[in-house]
């Protein structure tokens, strides 16, 4: 929080910045003006940049170092588990991931604000409502189930993400030396790895006609059945690495 908080307002101060550029730059006569318009629209790009890297460096740094380095002799020794502790983790990357999505939306929107929109507030608010109204039950219910299965996909792809880099990290320090350099190739061997069993259970299902089947329903009920083979690949996905980042952490953990 004292790291993100602060990275926020910046953002925000540089779409504000951003915006007053996009609305001054095509009526500007001066070259000295249009350049301070340029930098202010080129410090809000870097602003996005910066808060996505920083939230992805921080994500990799907590986990680095409250468990692989030296806090790790501490952590470890409370009495909670390792599931708890890898939990811990991940749900507060998550959460942080998703304050930084909604923030790097609301300085876009900032960006590109005009008040005449406002105008037309009302009248998207009264559209809304009415066609609300003729929902019928049937599709109100499809409709909210649709966006909790959106919403427990997106949280479980940032949870595998954060574990594919945990994963590594954790396998990288189970070696006595060039730990780092280790978790680098662990990654992408692991990577590969899995990239290479996918693909060959897809050519297996398909040659087995596991993909071919008869069955036409309703365009409500395939888009829940894709949704829950969505959700399912991910959780495997990110079970494998969740795996790998207990064992290695309870038995093979070297702090030294």
């Amino acid at each position: 929080g004292r790291i993100m908080l602060p990275m926020y307002l910046i953002l925000l101060v540089t779409a504000v910045g951003a915006n007053l550029a996009t609305k001054g730059f095509l009526s500007s006569r001066y070259p000295v003006v249009e350049v301070i318009y340029a930098l202010l629209a080129i410090s809000f790009g870097f602003a996005i940049f910066g808060v996505f890297i920083l939230s992805f460096v921080l994500m990799l740094q907590r986990f680095y170092k409250n468990l692989l380095q030296d806090e790790g002799y501490l952590m470890l020794t409370l009495p909670v588990s390792i599931h708890q502790h890898i939990w811990a983790k991940l749900i507060v990357s998550s959460v942080w991931f998703i304050a930084t999505m909604i923030m790097v939306t609301l300085a876009s929107m900032i960006m590109a604000y005009d008040v005449r929109v406002l105008r037309e507030v009302p009248d998207a608010i009264s559209i809304f409502f009415h066609g609300m109204r003729l929902l019928s039950p049937y599709e109100a219910l499809n409709g909210s189930a649709l966006l909790i299965e959106s919403g427990v996909l997106f949280f479980l792809m940032l949870v595998a993400f954060c574990l594919q880099f945990y994963a590594a990290l954790a396998a990288g320090h189970s070696l006595p030396a060039h730990k780092m350099a280790a978790s680098v190739a662990f990654f992408f061997v692991f990577l590969f790895a899995i990239i290479f069993l996918g693909s060959s259970l897809m050519i297996a299902a398909d040659e087995w006609n596991l993909f071919h089947f008869e069955w036409d329903p309703d365009p409500l009920t395939a888009v829940h059945v894709a949704m829950l083979i969505a959700n399912g690949f991910v959780v495997a996905y990110g079970a494998i690495f969740y795996g790998i980042t207990t064992f290695f952490l309870k038995r093979r953990l070297n702090l030294e």
